[in-house]
């Protein structure tokens, strides 16, 4: 395992910055995620990381000592690629133990070493097999094998679900945290997919424009966004404007065109001053839908467009001009409440003010 260190990395492509002074601390065994919109950032940072590419400023260490110069095969880092880069003509011992060849180990250790890496992946007995006779699944299961038999001392991820159908994406991750676990390793996982890093982070990083925006937990990264590119890009949210009444202890009182609301402050170094301009974040599941108003967060209107998905229902609530999604867990019916005015309640802990 290794603790990652980059402090200030800048990276330019001619006039293009896809980097522009990048600093995090990944702890030693965490799985760890880059997020971010495509062109933020996070392959590039990924290939900095590996050695693929040189920081024009800043600074990589590992364990405290500086590798941002480090040729990539010294790095002892292994990397799987959004496309699997695995050789068809090869088998998939071949394919899983070729680094080791390159490093000219001794037959024998490559051969244990092959066979307990695909025991990790859960591949053992497919030694033989041709790369086109597996599926999506098990391909990428080798080049995750590839990368985990050198040992390395961190574990780079490319977008490595992409390629895969939504289902078997979702059975995929959970094995990729196991492993990853299993074999104590620092891992460094690149995608776009907000719902792969929410489920299998333990901390997470989103990026845009070559800048990192915030890094949390995922809970508190959808729970507490720091501003609105955050909240906005992890899940679904409602925006409304507003202008602040009053505010203490983490929590502010903000009137809006809709209605007033208590909501949690997000930075809480500093109390915001009366009148000034903010925008609140209320989740679609954060709202609830009541025949009575309730005494406080609680805002008039219709349903209007209803999209029904089994379990859940999506609702646009019509109210003040404007449609606010609501998201009802388990809806039986909705048609004897289409005509009525209803009212829609938030509790003040789901209510985040951001910065306007």
């Amino acid at each position: 395992m290794v603790a990652v260190r980059l402090d200030k990395v800048c990276k330019r492509f001619g006039t293009v910055t896809a980097l522009e002074g990048v600093s995090l601390e990944i702890e030693s065994g965490e799985l760890f995620f880059l997020l971010g919109p495509s062109g933020a950032g996070k392959t590039t940072l990924l290939r900095c990381l590996a050695g693929l590419e040189t920081p024009d400023e800043g600074s990589i260490a590992f364990n405290g000592e500086d590798v941002t110069r480090v040729e990539p095969h010294l790095r002892q880092t292994g990397m799987v690629f959004q496309n699997y880069a695995l050789w068809p003509h090869l088998n998939v011992a071949d394919n899983v133990g070729f680094g080791l060849k390159q490093l000219r180990r001794p037959r024998e250790e490559i051969v244990n070493r092959v066979r307990d890496a695909l025991a990790m992946v859960r591949l053992s007995g497919q030694e033989n097999m041709r790369i086109h006779q597996l599926s999506g699944g098990q391909q990428q299961r080798v080049a995750l094998a590839r990368a985990l038999v050198i040992q390395p001392r961190c574990l780079l991820l490319d977008e490595p679900l992409s390629n895969l159908d939504a289902r078997l994406r979702q059975e995929l991750r959970g094995e990729i945290r196991r492993v990853c676990k299993e074999a104590g390793l620092t891992a460094i996982y690149v995608t776009h997919d907000q719902k792969e890093a929410l489920s299998l982070a333990d901390r997470i990083a989103v990026l845009t424009a070559g800048q990192v925006r915030q890094i949390a937990s995922p809970r508190e990264l959808y729970r507490r966004p720091r501003d609105q590119f955050v909240a906005d890009f992890i899940g679904e949210t409602n925006f409304i404007e507003g202008e602040i009444l009053r505010a203490e202890a983490g929590a502010a009182w903000v009137r809006t065109t809709v209605g007033e609301f208590q909501g949690a402050l997000v930075e809480t170094t500093g109390a915001p001053t009366p009148g000034g301009k903010v925008i609140l974040s209320i989740r679609p599941e954060c709202l609830r839908l009541l025949e009575e108003p309730a005494e406080e967060n609680t805002i008039t209107g219709r349903i209007g467009q209803v999209t029904y998905f089994g379990e859940v229902a999506h609702y646009v609530f019509e109210v003040g001009g404007q449609g606010l999604r609501i998201c009802e867990l388990n809806p039986r019916s909705w048609e004897g409440r289409r005509e009525k005015t209803l009212y829609a309640y938030a509790d003040p802990d789901d209510v985040v003010v951001l910065p306007g």
